[in-house]
């Protein structure tokens, strides 16, 4: 990485504690550890006849109320695969993330909730904060999972700008616009990490009201995997819209290398910033960035569910994860069709999101072992493992 780089300090090692045993677990933040797009393991093309070759969890993916029969929150997207339930015998699991949440709660343009990490009531809900809190007076909580920041930098309004460059009759690139680039300078990173060390502060403070010290939990804060590749290694060309119309990637190579070199690593930082400027000393750092390599979104070597042209028929057949993408498919406004999403595109599907909870499982028991202030989960080899997920190293 160039630029500002910093990472939690070395010398700061976490508390001593007890081995992870039965409590619970909790996920905070957005969409990529609140489980949006986990209903889809793979992508398929437009004909409807092939949707439920993808189709994992059905149309009650999303319902997390008590009688699974909705959304507690509308549009939050709690899957079923999310990451944080870890499925450990005596270990509870609690998703409080949100799709679309930042750092602070806010009312989306649409009049939508996106609670954040905080104790407000802007969104017309309690911040996840204040979530965190309430759970925690009735659980003994053990960890708290963390995924934010991309929404805090405005990661979708830039990805909407790259897909319409490269959908644009003109040439056009949204690397290039002095809006996107200005979003993630040295002086942006430090501030968007001064709004995650302060979520990660609320954390704390909810966990102190509701009677927990720090030494009796852990908190892990990961970052964001590549959903996509350098532009050299997207497996259709990126001439005449066929990225979009062939696998929904509508990226140009100059703006897929940008978002790889230059974005991805700009968000990673503020993380890794706002995790030593939060003060905590009981903050792991999960690093996923490569987690999904060789499984992003076009990518050479992995292709769609479908019986023409996919690399399988079924997501239930055989070597189904090794074959596909973990990344969904991003269906324009114009383009998308029910039961499919605008919000799911450029998610972790439900392969992905497989991928991630092995990644949090292994971190989680690793946490009485030695202490290490960061740790990297990448690609693991062919198959699953006996929970059926794809197989990850952890290091």
């Amino acid at each position: 990485m160039t630029g500002l780089l910093a990472t939690v300090p070395a010398a700061a090692s976490p508390p001593q504690r007890q081995a992870p045993g039965p409590g619970a677990v909790v996920s905070l933040g957005d969409s990529y550890i609140s489980g949006e797009a986990g209903r889809w393991a793979g992508n398929t093309d437009a004909n409807p006849a092939n949707f439920p070759r993808v189709d994992a969890l059905g149309p009650t993916a999303y319902f997390d109320n008590a009688n699974r029969t909705a959304e507690r929150i509308p549009k939050c997207h709690r899957s079923r695969s999310a990451e944080i339930h870890l499925g450990l015998p005596g270990t509870a699991s609690e998703n409080l993330a949100c799709s679309g949440a930042r750092t602070d709660s806010f009312r989306s343009s649409k009049g939508v909730a996106k609670p954040g990490l905080d104790f407000s009531d802007a969104a017309g809900v309690p911040g996840q904060a204040r979530q965190l809190e309430e759970y925690a007076r009735d659980h003994p909580v053990r960890m708290v999972a963390v995924s934010v920041g991309g929404n805090d930098f405005g990661f979708g309004d830039v990805i909407t700008s790259c897909v319409l460059a490269y959908l644009s009759p003109l040439p056009k690139s949204c690397s290039q616009d002095a809006a996107n680039r200005a979003r993630f300078t040295d002086r942006a990173v430090e501030q968007r990490a001064d709004d995650i060390a302060g979520g990660l502060r609320n954390v704390k403070q909810a966990m102190l009201r509701a009677g927990h010290d720090t030494d009796e939990y852990d908190v892990i804060v990961q970052n964001y995997p590549a959903p996509i590749p350098h532009g050299r290694d997207f497996r259709y060309p990126a001439a005449l819209g066929a990225r979009q119309t062939l696998g929904g990637c509508a990226f140009n190579d100059r703006d897929a290398d940008w978002a790889v070199d230059s974005v991805l690593p700009a968000v990673g930082r503020a993380v890794e910033r706002g995790i030593d400027k939060s003060g905590l000393d009981n903050v792991r750092f999960l690093d996923v960035t490569h987690a999904f390599d060789g499984h992003r979104l076009c990518e050479r070597g992995v292709g769609l569910v479908e019986p023409v042209r996919g690399t399988v028929s079924r997501w239930t057949d055989p070597g189904a994860s090794d074959k596909t993408e973990w990344i969904s498919w991003v269906r324009t406004v114009t383009a998308v069709l029910p039961p499919f999403q605008v919000q799911e595109a450029l998610h972790p599907n439900h392969w992905g999101q497989l991928a991630l909870r092995n990644c949090l499982r292994q971190a989680y028991t690793a946490l009485d072992q030695a202490p290490r202030n960061r740790l990297t989960c990448t690609g693991g080899g062919t198959g699953r493992n006996g929970r059926g997920e794809p197989r990850m190293r952890l290091s």
